[in-house]
Protein backbone atom coordinates (compact mmCIF):
# COMPACT_ATOMS: atom_id res chain seq x y z
CA UNK A 1 0.00 0.00 0.00
CA UNK A 2 1.10 3.55 -0.71
CA UNK A 3 2.77 5.48 2.10
CA UNK A 4 0.60 8.47 1.21
CA UNK A 5 -1.85 9.31 3.98
CA UNK A 6 -5.10 11.22 3.46
CA UNK A 7 -7.05 12.75 6.34
CA UNK A 8 -10.81 12.78 5.70
CA UNK A 9 -12.63 15.44 7.73
CA UNK A 10 -16.42 15.13 7.37
CA UNK A 11 -19.19 14.73 9.93
CA UNK A 12 -21.25 12.36 7.76
CA UNK A 13 -20.18 8.76 8.26
CA UNK A 14 -21.61 7.64 4.91
CA UNK A 15 -19.47 10.18 3.06
CA UNK A 16 -16.37 9.23 5.05
CA UNK A 17 -17.00 5.56 4.27
CA UNK A 18 -17.39 6.29 0.56
CA UNK A 19 -14.25 8.41 0.48
CA UNK A 20 -12.23 5.88 2.46
CA UNK A 21 -13.29 3.02 0.18
CA UNK A 22 -12.36 4.94 -2.97
CA UNK A 23 -9.04 6.07 -1.54
CA UNK A 24 -8.07 2.64 -0.23
CA UNK A 25 -8.83 1.06 -3.60
CA UNK A 26 -6.42 3.64 -5.03
CA UNK A 27 -3.88 2.52 -2.39
CA UNK A 28 -3.96 5.47 -0.04
CA UNK A 29 -3.89 5.14 3.72
CA UNK A 30 -6.85 6.93 5.32
CA UNK A 31 -7.43 8.48 8.71
CA UNK A 32 -10.70 10.18 9.67
CA UNK A 33 -12.23 12.87 11.83
CA UNK A 34 -15.74 14.29 12.19
CA UNK A 35 -14.88 17.64 13.84
CA UNK A 36 -12.26 20.35 13.57
CA UNK A 37 -10.74 19.86 17.04
CA UNK A 38 -9.87 16.20 16.52
CA UNK A 39 -8.88 16.91 12.92
CA UNK A 40 -6.29 19.46 14.02
CA UNK A 41 -4.83 16.97 16.51
CA UNK A 42 -4.56 14.35 13.76
CA UNK A 43 -2.84 16.77 11.41
CA UNK A 44 -0.21 17.53 14.05
CA UNK A 45 0.24 13.91 15.18
CA UNK A 46 -0.13 12.03 11.90
CA UNK A 47 1.27 14.57 9.42
CA UNK A 48 -1.00 13.50 6.53
CA UNK A 49 0.10 14.10 2.96
CA UNK A 50 -3.27 15.63 2.06
CA UNK A 51 -6.52 16.70 3.75
CA UNK A 52 -10.05 16.33 2.40
CA UNK A 53 -11.90 18.96 4.40
CA UNK A 54 -15.65 19.44 4.52
CA UNK A 55 -16.91 23.03 4.67
CA UNK A 56 -19.66 22.52 7.27
CA UNK A 57 -18.59 20.76 10.49
CA UNK A 58 -19.76 20.62 14.11
CA UNK A 59 -17.82 22.85 16.49
CA UNK A 60 -16.73 25.21 13.71
CA UNK A 61 -16.44 25.33 9.94
CA UNK A 62 -13.80 23.67 7.82
CA UNK A 63 -12.79 27.17 6.78
CA UNK A 64 -11.91 27.91 10.41
CA UNK A 65 -9.64 24.86 10.57
CA UNK A 66 -8.09 25.79 7.23
CA UNK A 67 -7.23 29.27 8.53
CA UNK A 68 -5.54 27.75 11.58
CA UNK A 69 -3.54 25.27 9.51
CA UNK A 70 -2.30 27.97 7.14
CA UNK A 71 -1.28 30.25 10.02
CA UNK A 72 1.07 27.72 11.61
CA UNK A 73 4.51 26.83 10.26
CA UNK A 74 4.18 23.11 11.00
CA UNK A 75 0.94 22.67 9.04
CA UNK A 76 0.72 25.37 6.38
CA UNK A 77 2.34 23.25 3.65
CA UNK A 78 -0.17 20.39 3.91
CA UNK A 79 -2.30 20.46 0.73
CA UNK A 80 -6.07 20.77 1.27
CA UNK A 81 -9.05 19.96 -0.94
CA UNK A 82 -12.31 21.49 0.29
CA UNK A 83 -15.44 19.33 0.06
CA UNK A 84 -18.48 21.52 -0.19
CA UNK A 85 -22.09 21.69 -1.26
CA UNK A 86 -21.61 25.44 -1.60
CA UNK A 87 -21.33 26.29 -5.29
CA UNK A 88 -21.62 30.07 -5.10
CA UNK A 89 -18.54 31.75 -6.54
CA UNK A 90 -17.97 33.84 -3.40
CA UNK A 91 -17.76 30.71 -1.24
CA UNK A 92 -15.39 28.97 -3.63
CA UNK A 93 -13.11 32.01 -3.85
CA UNK A 94 -13.21 32.43 -0.07
CA UNK A 95 -11.91 28.91 0.44
CA UNK A 96 -9.16 29.36 -2.13
CA UNK A 97 -8.18 32.73 -0.67
CA UNK A 98 -7.79 31.25 2.81
CA UNK A 99 -5.38 28.67 1.42
CA UNK A 100 -7.25 25.69 -0.03
CA UNK A 101 -5.39 24.17 -2.97
CA UNK A 102 -8.50 22.82 -4.68
CA UNK A 103 -12.21 22.23 -4.08
CA UNK A 104 -14.80 19.73 -5.17
CA UNK A 105 -18.56 20.17 -4.86
CA UNK A 106 -20.94 17.47 -3.66
CA UNK A 107 -22.11 15.19 -5.12
CA UNK A 108 -19.00 14.05 -6.96
CA UNK A 109 -17.81 10.87 -8.64
CA UNK A 110 -15.10 8.90 -6.79
CA UNK A 111 -13.00 8.82 -9.98
CA UNK A 112 -13.00 12.62 -10.12
CA UNK A 113 -11.97 12.82 -6.48
CA UNK A 114 -9.08 10.38 -6.96
CA UNK A 115 -7.93 12.35 -10.02
CA UNK A 116 -7.92 15.55 -7.94
CA UNK A 117 -6.04 13.86 -5.08
CA UNK A 118 -3.38 12.41 -7.38
CA UNK A 119 -2.88 15.69 -9.21
CA UNK A 120 -2.54 17.70 -6.02
CA UNK A 121 -0.08 15.22 -4.51
CA UNK A 122 1.98 15.44 -7.70
CA UNK A 123 1.96 19.22 -7.46
CA UNK A 124 2.91 19.27 -3.79
CA UNK A 125 5.52 16.54 -4.17
CA UNK A 126 8.74 16.65 -6.10
CA UNK A 127 8.20 17.98 -9.59
CA UNK A 128 10.46 18.01 -12.60
CA UNK A 129 14.14 18.08 -11.75
CA UNK A 130 14.86 21.53 -13.09
CA UNK A 131 17.66 22.28 -10.65
CA UNK A 132 18.29 25.83 -9.53
CA UNK A 133 16.85 28.79 -11.43
CA UNK A 134 17.53 32.46 -10.75
CA UNK A 135 15.99 35.64 -12.14
CA UNK A 136 17.18 39.02 -10.87
CA UNK A 137 17.87 37.71 -7.36
CA UNK A 138 14.80 35.47 -7.17
CA UNK A 139 16.03 31.89 -6.72
CA UNK A 140 14.01 28.68 -7.08
CA UNK A 141 15.59 25.40 -5.99
CA UNK A 142 13.61 22.50 -7.48
CA UNK A 143 15.37 19.81 -5.46
CA UNK A 144 14.62 21.33 -2.05
CA UNK A 145 11.42 23.04 -3.29
CA UNK A 146 12.47 26.32 -1.73
CA UNK A 147 12.31 29.91 -2.92
CA UNK A 148 14.76 32.65 -1.94
CA UNK A 149 14.96 36.38 -2.50
CA UNK A 150 18.54 37.27 -1.71
CA UNK A 151 19.36 34.87 1.11
CA UNK A 152 15.88 35.04 2.67
CA UNK A 153 13.44 32.14 2.17
CA UNK A 154 10.03 32.96 0.71
CA UNK A 155 6.99 31.24 2.13
CA UNK A 156 4.44 29.96 -0.40
CA UNK A 157 2.11 27.03 -0.90
CA UNK A 158 2.78 24.00 -3.14
CA UNK A 159 0.53 25.17 -5.98
CA UNK A 160 2.13 28.62 -6.02
CA UNK A 161 5.56 26.95 -6.05
CA UNK A 162 4.61 24.83 -9.05
CA UNK A 163 3.19 27.84 -10.87
CA UNK A 164 6.40 29.78 -10.28
CA UNK A 165 8.53 26.80 -11.32
CA UNK A 166 6.60 26.49 -14.57
CA UNK A 167 6.81 30.23 -15.25
CA UNK A 168 10.55 30.43 -14.54
CA UNK A 169 11.25 27.49 -16.85
CA UNK A 170 9.08 29.04 -19.60
CA UNK A 171 9.80 32.79 -19.50
CA UNK A 172 8.57 35.47 -21.91
CA UNK A 173 5.68 33.41 -23.23
CA UNK A 174 2.01 34.16 -22.65
CA UNK A 175 -0.16 31.28 -21.42
CA UNK A 176 -3.92 31.10 -21.24
CA UNK A 177 -5.58 30.01 -18.03
CA UNK A 178 -6.48 26.74 -19.71
CA UNK A 179 -2.87 26.10 -20.69
CA UNK A 180 -1.70 26.81 -17.14
CA UNK A 181 -4.30 24.38 -15.81
CA UNK A 182 -3.03 21.69 -18.19
CA UNK A 183 0.64 22.24 -17.39
CA UNK A 184 0.47 22.87 -13.65
CA UNK A 185 -2.71 21.14 -12.47
CA UNK A 186 -2.77 18.37 -15.09
CA UNK A 187 -4.89 17.87 -18.21
CA UNK A 188 -7.22 15.34 -16.58
CA UNK A 189 -8.09 17.44 -13.54
CA UNK A 190 -11.43 19.22 -13.33
CA UNK A 191 -10.57 22.71 -12.10
CA UNK A 192 -12.29 25.91 -13.17
CA UNK A 193 -10.19 28.55 -14.89
CA UNK A 194 -10.94 31.18 -12.23
CA UNK A 195 -8.91 29.02 -9.83
CA UNK A 196 -5.81 30.13 -11.75
CA UNK A 197 -6.54 33.78 -10.94
CA UNK A 198 -6.72 33.04 -7.21
CA UNK A 199 -3.37 31.25 -7.20
CA UNK A 200 -1.76 33.94 -9.35
CA UNK A 201 -2.92 36.50 -6.78
CA UNK A 202 -1.46 34.41 -3.96
CA UNK A 203 1.81 33.94 -5.85
CA UNK A 204 2.15 37.68 -6.42
CA UNK A 205 1.49 38.34 -2.74
CA UNK A 206 4.16 35.81 -1.72
CA UNK A 207 6.67 37.57 -3.98
CA UNK A 208 6.13 40.89 -2.21
CA UNK A 209 8.75 40.79 0.55
CA UNK A 210 10.88 43.20 2.56
CA UNK A 211 13.89 42.09 0.54
CA UNK A 212 12.20 43.05 -2.73
CA UNK A 213 8.96 43.11 -4.67
CA UNK A 214 9.03 40.51 -7.43
CA UNK A 215 5.30 40.39 -8.03
CA UNK A 216 5.79 42.29 -11.28
CA UNK A 217 7.44 39.20 -12.79
CA UNK A 218 3.96 37.70 -13.14
CA UNK A 219 2.37 39.83 -15.83
CA UNK A 220 -1.26 39.87 -16.91
CA UNK A 221 -1.63 39.62 -20.68
CA UNK A 222 -4.95 41.21 -21.57
CA UNK A 223 -7.18 38.92 -23.59
CA UNK A 224 -4.88 35.94 -23.09
CA UNK A 225 -3.75 35.10 -19.57
CA UNK A 226 -0.36 35.44 -17.88
CA UNK A 227 3.34 35.68 -18.69
CA UNK A 228 6.55 35.52 -16.65
CA UNK A 229 8.96 38.27 -17.68
CA UNK A 230 11.84 40.13 -16.05
CA UNK A 231 11.80 42.86 -18.67
CA UNK A 232 11.17 46.20 -17.08
CA UNK A 233 11.45 44.83 -13.53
Amino acid sequence: MSERTVLIVDDERAIRDMLRMALEIAEYRCIESDNIRDAYTQVVDERPDLILLDWMLPGGSGLELLRRLKREDATREVPVIMLTAKTAEDNVIQGLDVGADDYITKPFAPRELIARVRALLRRSGSGEELGRMEVSGLVLDSESRRIFIGDKPVDMGPTEFNLLQFFMSHPERAYTRGQLLDHVWGANVYVEERTVDVHIRRLRKALQTEEGDYSGLIQTVRGTGYRFSSRGL
